[in-house]
């Protein structure tokens, strides 16, 4: 080893040393030509000239700030080239760092920078893997709050296009109601009217004879005894009327106009009312299906711009109803109509929506113009209604456990299921057809 104040160092590669100090590289940098300096020495190199070139090359540059260039590949204790992986430290070791007490009973093996990237990314694959997967609910999220806006844009519209309805229909009988009340009063008016005029003339002719008697009375007598004979005459035969009585039903039949007020409107808004113990819910519908505003028809048609949130069937073009029951008995009714590809009935609360099929499922149905009843993996019944099923009334029975299938144009018992229901269960739908099927309306009587 040399004598100095280097010795026992070992000495270092050319690799490592830097062309103006000849000593391994502190804080180095690369010019353009690919030439490595000490940043400190190329600075002091350039300190005073007017051209900026490589101290080897001499080739020109235009920058006084070339990057950073740390060789990696060397141990920069050791100046020596990393040839081990530390597994305890996890991290590259140069001959001299394996041999050091740093690294004494440490597990070590060949460095492989290829092995460690492999290893790496099989680390980072789950990071990427969530990271997608939270791209994707991010992006649904997002999606679904657009959904809501236009949810909410027509919900609103739909109302006040009801209230609409319903303002008309009040303002019209309003209307009504004060013009009968009016010609009421106008008519009783009229009649009073002409009663009163009556009794004032009858008034004045009696006037006009007693203030004449009363005259001849205040005569002297000789006057009076000659005028008497023909005011006694005229008396006598002068008709007196009969009694005067009050018109009847002279008054307003106040009882005719405000009794029962609101319930006699209501009664009268039935045609603008409607009432079905079922209505469906949209956010289940599969993106096939259209439900209408009013939410009780249903029909397959283009696929919908709708969010896949949790309660939506992907698979199968099912929608269900919007409320679930669990006790007490329910019926509804559907019209199927001219579809040869249906299934009605219930479906319990934890039926599968996505990828396979449903089950927790009990329902009659048409398929390929043939009627079964099916429920969850038994068997499917096969049915014989009298005619094409159109009409069908759906009776749900919780607490015997019932489930009831009737058509309503022969009044005819289709088929029972008997079960133990454990869950809340919701009517089902699932159409193909283009043809809407539709939950039968009511009156509100």
């Amino acid at each position: 080893l040399p004598a100095g104040p280097e010795a026992g160092r070992p000495a270092a590669s050319d690799d490592l040393c830097c062309p103006i100090c000849r000593d391994i590289y502190s804080d180095p940098v690369i010019l353009s030509c690919s030439h490595s300096y000490c940043k400190r020495c190329l600075h002091d190199w350039w300190d005073g000239k007017t051209l900026l070139e490589c101290p080897v090359c001499k080739k020109r540059l235009r920058t006084k700030n070339p990057p950073c260039n740390l060789p990696e590949s060397f141990c920069s204790l050791h100046a020596e080239r990393f040839e081990f992986f530390c597994e305890d430290h996890q991290e590259p070791v140069c001959l001299i760092c394996k041999l050091s007490d740093a690294h004494s009973g440490h597990k070590f093996r060949p460095i492989d920078a290829g092995q460690l990237k492999t290893e790496l990314r099989k680390l980072l694959r789950p990071l990427q893997e969530k990271l997608k997967l939270l791209s994707a609910v991010k992006e649904d999220c997002e999606g679904t709050a657009k959904h809501n806006e236009i949810q909410a844009q027509q919900a609103e519209g739909c109302i006040k296009e009801q209230f609409k309805r319903l303002y008309r229909f009040l303002h019209k009988e309003e209307e009504l109601r004060i013009n009968a009340l009016r010609e009421e009063k106008r008519k009783k008016s009229q009649l009073l009217r002409e009663k009163i005029d009556a009794v004032s003339r009858q008034i004045a002719v009696l006037s006009n004879t007693i203030q004449d008697t009363e005259e001849i009375i205040k005569l002297e007598d000789a006057s009076f005894l000659l005028d008497f004979g023909s005011a006694s005459n005229k008396l006598q035969h002068h008709p007196l009327p009969d009694n005067p009585q009050p018109p009847s039903g002279a008054l307003i039949d106040v009882a005719k106009h405000l009794g029962n007020l609101t319930f006699n409107i209501w009664t009268k808004m039935k045609h603008l009312v409607s009432y079905t113990p079922v209505v469906l819910d949209p956010n289940s519908a599969n993106e096939e299906l259209i439900v209408s505003s009013d939410l009780t028809t249903v029909r397959c048609g283009q696929k919908q711009n709708v969010p896949d949130n949790p309660e939506r069937f992907d698979c199968f073009r099912i929608v269900l109803g919007s409320e679930g029951f669990h006790s007490d008995s329910h019926s509804w009714d559907v019209d199927v109509g001219d579809s040869t590809d249906w299934f009605v009935g219930v479906a319990s609360e934890s039926v599968r929506r996505k990828g396979k099929h449903p089950s927790s499922l009990w329902r009659i149905g048409c398929v390929d113009g043939k009627y079964i009843a099916r429920s969850q993996s038994d068997p499917s019944t096969a049915l014989s209604p009298i005619k094409k099923l159109q009409k069908i009334r759906v009776y749900l029975d919780c607490s015997r456990g019932k489930l009831l299938f009737f058509d309503l144009d022969t009044n005819t018992h289709l088929h029972t299921f008997t079960h133990t229901f454990t869950e809340k269960l919701f009517p089902y739908f699932n159409t193909v057809s283009l043809s809407p099927m539709k939950l039968t309306l009511k009156g509100t009587e």
